[in-house]
């Protein structure tokens, strides 16, 4: 989670980060377990595919907190 927090580049949204999973442009990607199960199914296919480590956060608040944004998160990821 450190590597996310600290992140210069980084993207939040189950959109982005299945967009710049597709694109190759993820280096990580962060999903919640408490998220909609197609999200969460949708956000750990995309990273398989793309062969980028996909770590699981406990809470969509927690997720939402660390990356900085007032809202819960489904999904998140650090960018190359």
């Amino acid at each position: 989670m450190e590597m996310l927090r600290s992140a210069a580049r980084r993207v939040v949204g189950t959109k982005q980060v299945t967009r710049a999973l597709k694109a190759g442009k993820a280096a990580r990607a962060y999903v919640a377990n408490d998220a909609d199960t197609f999200i969460f199914q949708q956000v750990i296919r995309a990273a398989e595919d793309a062969g980028v480590p996909c770590i699981r956060v406990e809470t969509m608040k927690e997720l939402g907190s660390v990356c900085g944004v007032d809202v819960p998160a489904a999904a998140a990821a650090v960018l190359r």
